[in-house]
């Protein structure tokens, strides 16, 4: 099903492309990526449209780990992350006592699927998703207080499906959708 024309996805950004670019030419270097395939990878990274098209560009790119994992840990104080940051495939965040806040609306997003694993104590977290991203919340315990998500109206096609799971203690958790 095609969005309306005002319904489409936002663009990808140039700092997307350009990651993607870079880690193309980092396998090639490396021998991993044959002569071959490099002009149509190349192709697909400068033209995608979407999410899902970059990591088709990406995909299986041998001497890069699949499953990427990364964990955030802060006792207390604040935990951010914004604007170009690689967003690995598994990321655990875990505060005490502390704020989070991940906004993936222009991180670099080159898997399918992000799981984000929660443990927080108390404080706030806020996760900001790309426009055309599927969340999936179902996953997620909280102690004290309701997640507040409210899915967009339209589903739009093209994005990462994004999985929080984990536990909240004495803190909420807001999910939104970026608006650009």
């Amino acid at each position: 099903m095609t969005p309306p024309p005002d319904e489409t996805p936002p663009p990808l950004g140039e700092d997307e492309r350009d990651a993607a670019v870079r880690r193309l030419q980092e396998a090639y270097a490396q021998g991993h990526v044959p002569h071959e395939e490099m002009d149509g990878r190349l192709h697909r990274a400068l033209t995608a449209a979407t999410h899902a098209d970059l990591a088709t560009a990406l995909d299986a790119l041998p001497g890069q780990p699949a499953d990427t994992t990364s964990t955030v840990a802060a006792l207390g104080g604040r935990i951010r992350r914004r604007g170009a940051w690689r967003v690995p495939r598994s990321l655990k965040v875990e505060s005490a006592f502390g704020r989070v806040h991940l906004d993936l609306s222009r991180a670099v997003i080159e898997h399918p699927v992000i799981d984000v694993e929660l443990a927080l104590g108390t404080g706030k977290a806020k996760i900001t998703v790309p426009r055309d991203a599927e969340v999936d919340v179902e996953g997620l315990r909280t102690v004290w207080k309701d997640t507040r998500y409210r899915p967009p109206r339209t589903v739009r096609s093209g994005g990462p499906r994004i999985r929080i799971s984990g536990t909240m203690g004495f803190g909420r958790l807001t999910v939104r959708h970026a608006r650009h």
